[in-house]
């Protein structure tokens, strides 16, 4: 269900990106001159984010790379909900509220995104995996030294025992 906005309005943005041209250079322009990777060109920045927001929906749709795709829509968000949603800036007191409904509305969604992007569906994260996977490389470190140790100790006492014995 999440994803199905973004399919819808990511497709339409790819196909018809004049739409939204306008509206997205101001936030467009200063990415593109300290992002490398964002086309410079307003039109064409805006059909890449509706091809990210399509295809990395369609992923999240289909459970395919749930959390990367996950992240890949909240990387996208972000700038269309700054160029779209710039509520702070409308003049008439009906548009502000129209405009911050939506903004708001972006946020919960990115909100859901970066819980889904989280998400290891009852897995262990990479993190724990490693963390652990310390913990059990120190605890049979730990483990093999006692063992060496008590190893060379045996040897010594057997040496030691030997020399004691009388010659045959």
């Amino acid at each position: 269900m999440l994803a199905s906005i973004f399919v819808l309005q990511g497709y339409d943005t790819f196909r018809r990106p004049e739409r939204v041209a306008a509206r997205a250079e101001r936030v467009v322009r200063p990415a593109a001159d300290r992002v490398p990777g964002v086309p410079d060109s307003t039109e064409q920045a805006v059909r890449l984010n509706g091809a990210v927001q399509v295809v990395a929906g369609s992923m999240l749709a289909a459970g395919v790379m749930p959390r990367l795709s996950a992240a890949a829509i909240a990387a996208s968000l972000v700038p269309t909900t700054l160029a779209g949603h710039r509520f702070w800036e409308e003049d008439s007191e009906q548009n502000r509220a129209q405009q911050r409904i939506h903004f708001l509305k972006n946020l919960a969604m990115l909100g859901g995104l970066l819980l889904a992007a989280v998400d290891t569906a009852g897995s262990p994260s990479l993190l724990w995996r490693g963390r652990h996977a310390a913990r059990d490389a120190r605890r049979d470190a730990r483990i093999a030294s006692q063992a060496a140790r008590v190893s060379v100790r045996a040897a010594s006492r057997a040496s030691r025992a030997r020399k004691r014995l009388p010659a045959r």
